[in-house]
């Protein structure tokens, strides 16, 4: 029965998250969505900030095991910009990146808010670094490009991309494409011939180090 109330605690959390927001979240509406006594928010989590932590992440462990099959075969930063647009789409349209972001809005106030969102943040900064490293390996661009950070910026621009697209969906949709004609340039550089490739990853390489 404990381990019942838990779940249903953590799952009241998110719907809670969903429905009214970081500022709308207390013992007494996550009680109420996960139809317990609010009293137990206290017993089982000490806090309700501890609470949304735990909803937090074991909700982004979920979304990322989820997807973890779909990045491990994608061969080229058009297939990661494919996978992450059906990523976006899904969890647009169940909710679930709005969790995050209101969690992230919390953050900004309260440093163990903060520390939950990038406890999280990293969960798809690890699954999205690991596919750069992979499809990137043989790409003469490669030498030029910070892949860990590029993997944060990655993760962090789905992010915003869904708290913009409420307020502007055609920039939304505009900055999709602006990523997509990088992942055909690229293609295109992939299929240079080794003379080009040698010189472009030099130039990179000397561009990098300045």
């Amino acid at each position: 029965m404990s381990g019942d109330t838990r779940e249903r605690l953590l799952a009241g959390t998110i719907a809670a998250l969903r429905d009214k927001g970081i500022a709308g979240v207390s013992a007494r509406s996550i009680a109420g969505a996960a139809g317990v006594n609010q009293a137990l928010v206290f017993y089982h989590f000490g806090t309700v900030e501890e609470l949304v932590i735990a909803a937090c992440q074991g909700e982004t462990q979920v979304r990322v095991s989820q997807y973890a099959d779909q990045l491990a075969g994608v061969t080229s930063l058009r297939e990661l910009l494919t996978v992450g647009q059906a990523l976006h789409e899904k969890e647009r349209a169940a909710g679930n990146t709005q969790v995050l972001a209101q969690v992230l809005a919390g953050a900004q106030t309260s440093p163990t808010l903060a520390e939950a969102a990038r406890q999280a943040l990293g969960l798809w900064v690890t699954e999205i670094e690991g596919t750069l490293q992979r499809v990137l390996a043989d790409s003469p661009i490669k030498a030029a490009l910070d892949i860990p950070g590029l993997a944060r910026a990655v993760s962090a621009a789905f992010i915003g991309l869904e708290l913009y697209e409420a307020a502007d969906p055609d920039s939304t949709r505009h900055a999709m494409d602006a990523l997509a004609q990088v992942a055909v340039l690229t293609d295109v550089l992939d299929d240079l011939g080794p003379v080009a490739r040698r010189a472009l990853r030099n130039r990179l390489r000397r561009s990098a180090n300045r």
